[in-house]
């Protein structure tokens, strides 16, 4: 199994009071991997990522989807070395790819994130 397919996996087994949708959309790039609708009735989007190193990789059209797309989206990175979950706010991903994991995030650790995701909106 790839490891982003093991990110999403771990994600969807830790957040079950999160409907998730998986956007596999290759008519316009840049699109989140997922759609969330929380307890709280609340919408956003979720880029997964994974790093092997101190750096975070995106092409540009994701970077231009989060420059332009700025509230209510969300980064998680887990990097394999070592294995450490971090999430960002889509309006951090220009310092994110600039500073790569040396960024403060909003959370740490798989527990941390999830239950930040599960409680926005409240």
């Amino acid at each position: 199994m790839k490891p982003e397919r093991k990110l999403w996996q771990e994600l969807k087994k830790n957040t079950p009071e999160i409907l998730w949708t998986r956007i596999e959309n290759l008519a316009i790039p840049g699109v989140p991997d997922l759609l969330g609708y929380n307890k709280n009735h609340f919408f956003f989007t979720l880029e997964l990522k994974i790093s092997v190193a101190k750096k975070v990789r995106f092409s540009p059209h994701q970077i231009a989807f989060h420059k332009t797309h700025p509230k209510n989206t969300f980064i998680l990175v887990k990097s394999l070395a070592p294995s450490l979950y971090k999430l960002y706010r889509g309006s951090q991903i220009e310092e994110l790819v600039a500073r790569g994991l040396m960024l403060d995030a909003c959370c740490s650790g798989l527990d941390a994130c999830c239950l930040t995701l599960d409680s926005l909106g409240a």
